[in-house]
């Protein structure tokens, strides 16, 4: 039986390793990852604020992201954790941040992220809390991030993910790390404004440069959808920005 919504992460040697390893397997065997910024991920608790284009994003941070420190992420918004095999495994992890999607439980799940940050954990959030088309756009950020750092006093790093609207074997994908914004002082609401508007700012220029991906064959369009939940029932229709990305990234230096 699954935990009880109200768990936070248990730290869990034997499956985390488990979980990377069979992650950084898949992910590597389809496509080319490139992990650029390393170096700027603070070494201690901090929310990695990250943009959500398919399922597969979480997969590519458990990739990609180094073992220390231990990593948290929040989510699903499940109300019961025991329902689908991708909640199962997230439960069976141990990694996972539940929340209400009815937001009824918003001062537990504060609790739960303090308690989580106070344990030396980083806290990967897909700030947009849902996908969409578009690999240079970023819909509008929960301001939860903002004021999950601010509360706990740490920073914001976002973190680009580029490449897996459409995916493809051997196509490029690209996880690119920003600077580390602090967070600083009280969680009022213009601090969480602020700091919510600095870090979409900080995203955009992360995501500026990258092409939007043609659309690949069979193979890779049912990758693509496969465990894809768009809000509108289906993948959006084509758009004129999406054209236009799509010609570019058709180009042989494109890749």
């Amino acid at each position: 039986m699954a935990p009880p919504l109200t768990a936070v992460p248990v730290y869990r040697p034997f499956r985390v390793r488990f979980a990377r390893l069979v992650s950084a397997v898949l992910v590597r065997s389809l496509v080319r990852v490139r992990f650029e910024g390393r170096e700027r991920l603070p070494p201690g608790p901090a929310i990695y604020v990250t943009n959500h284009l398919s399922w597969t994003d979480p997969l590519v941070l458990l990739a990609v992201l180094p073992a220390r420190p231990k990593l948290a992420m929040f989510g699903p918004k499940e109300a019961d954790m025991r329902e689908g095999g991708r909640n199962r495994l997230i439960v069976w992890t141990g990694f996972s941040i539940p929340y209400r999607p009815e937001k009824t439980d918003l001062i537990e799940t504060t609790r739960r992220v303090q308690r989580v940050l106070e344990d030396g954990w980083a806290i990967a959030i897909m700030g947009e809390g849902r996908i969409h088309r578009g690999e240079r756009e970023l819909l509008p950020l929960a301001d939860g991030c903002a004021f999950f750092a601010l509360r706990a006093g740490v920073p914001v790093v976002p973190i680009a993910i580029n490449g897996t609207s459409w995916l493809g074997v051997g196509r490029r994908v690209r996880v690119r790390v920003g600077t580390a914004i602090p967070a600083e002082g009280r969680a009022t609401r213009d601090a969480v404004d602020a700091l919510t508007e600095t870090t979409t700012a900080a995203l955009l220029r992360l995501v500026a440069d990258f092409p939007d991906p043609p659309p690949p064959g069979r193979f890779g369009r049912w990758l693509t959808e496969v465990f894809n939940d768009w809000p509108e029932g289906a993948r959006p229709a084509l758009g004129a920005g999406d054209a236009a990305g799509t010609e570019l990234a058709a180009r042989p230096d494109a890749s």
